[in-house]
């Protein structure tokens, strides 16, 4: 991979700014279009970065997959260039707590406008020869504020049967 800048370099590849093996199997399966989450193998917590459970330590500590389900909690857009090899519009680099807990930072991708509360679900865009990034997109048929792990169309306490209950309001 090169980190160079040079034309036709769309940014900065994964490993070219702190290469290490511990998120190897995470990019790994990013090419694989799944998203994974370390989880403590004592408590279930999952936790990112790759690290440590914040109760058990290291010791228990292993990928597994995750939902790739989240809510926007904020964003900014960068439009200052800090690297000659970014291009096209100015990006977005948005915090999304994910259904597991974890807050990552990701690109949000087919919003426009942002909105904080948003579902969002985990798209892949691949970016050259072996290096695929998690982006983030609008979950489809989600609405800002929907309870996390619901299901568009599911049934919820005010509906039964596909008639309304004759609640006030």
């Amino acid at each position: 991979m090169s980190g160079d800048g040079g034309p036709g370099a769309p940014r900065p590849y994964p490993g070219d700014v702190a290469p290490d093996t511990a998120d190897a199997e995470f990019w790994a399966a990013c090419r694989e279009g799944r998203y994974l989450l370390m989880r403590c193998g004592t408590c279930g917590r999952a936790v990112w970065p790759a690290g440590a459970c914040p109760r058990d330590g290291m010791a228990a500590m292993a990928w597994s997959d995750a939902s790739g389900r989240g809510t926007l909690v904020t964003w900014t857009v960068v439009h200052q260039r800090y690297a000659t090899s970014f291009a096209g519009a100015p990006p977005n680099v948005a915090l999304v707590e994910l259904d597991e807990g974890p807050i990552v930072h990701a690109t949000v991708t087919g919003a426009d406008p942002l909105e904080v509360g948003m579902r969002l679900e985990v798209a892949f865009e691949e970016i050259g020869p072996d290096v695929t990034v998690p982006v983030f997109r609008p979950r489809r048929g989600a609405e800002p504020g929907a309870e996390p792990g619901a299901e568009p169309g599911a049934e919820s306490g005010r509906e039964r049967g596909g008639a309304r209950d004759s609640l006030p309001g």
